[in-house]
């Protein structure tokens, strides 16, 4: 059962409805709800007057002790931000944690996926940055999809033209990355921080 409620607000006909929200989800308590946000369901809500889709964003904090993972959704309130990442750091048992802010629930979505492939986002992220600069496409949003074969060909999509693409790339691509991370201490990674594209522009000479 969710532990409160948010407004939502059809983008549509500008209908409101209260929905069920959460403050934590934590993977291992709640499988289907994890399951739910995999599945871009936990933030659907179909207004009941129009039935259009919206996507609803509300502060969230994903825990899963088995891969070692907290993330934030934010609403973008630095001094909220701020106050949860000292929490985090003072909690007794999280500081070998990857702990992660994110802006969006497709980014929360992506962070989950990546982990539980065994992958680090530091290191994806120097992949979806490879691949960008290879394809010619800078300003696409890359997002990693999935592991797909014995070779492990790592999948990314991004929007063009109002649609969901796929393009593949060779698990040799990310293998590098990794190194580049493990020979620049400057890309470690401690405490609740956002890794995105951004981040690494910061940090990529």
């Amino acid at each position: 059962m969710a532990d409160r409620t948010v407004i939502a607000r059809c983008r549509r006909c500008g209908a409101e409805e209260e929905i069920p929200a959460w403050n934590i989800i934590n993977a291992q308590e709640n499988p289907e709800l994890r399951a739910e946000l995999l599945e871009g369901k936990l933030f659907l809500w179909t207004c009941p007057r129009c039935g259009a889709d919206n996507l609803i964003k509300y502060p969230l904090l994903y825990h899963d002790p088995a891969q070692k993972l907290l993330l934030w959704l934010t609403d973008g309130v630095p001094e909220v931000e701020a106050r949860m990442a000292e929490t985090i750091a003072s909690e007794e048992g999280l500081q070998d944690y990857s702990a992660r802010i994110v802006d969006t629930p497709g980014e929360m979505m992506e962070k989950i996926k990546i982990a539980e492939a065994g992958l680090d986002d530091v290191a994806m992220e120097i992949c979806k940055y490879v691949t960008a600069q290879e394809m010619g496409k800078t300003d696409a949003d890359f997002k990693f999809f999935r592991l797909e074969g014995a070779d492990r060909r790592i999948l990314l999509t991004y929007p063009e033209s109002g649609e969901m693409q796929v393009v593949g790339t060779g698990f040799s691509v990310y293998e590098d990355a990794a190194g580049i991370v493990g020979r620049n201490p400057e890309l470690a990674v401690h405490g609740l921080v956002r890794v995105n594209a951004a981040w690494l522009a910061g940090h990529i000479r």
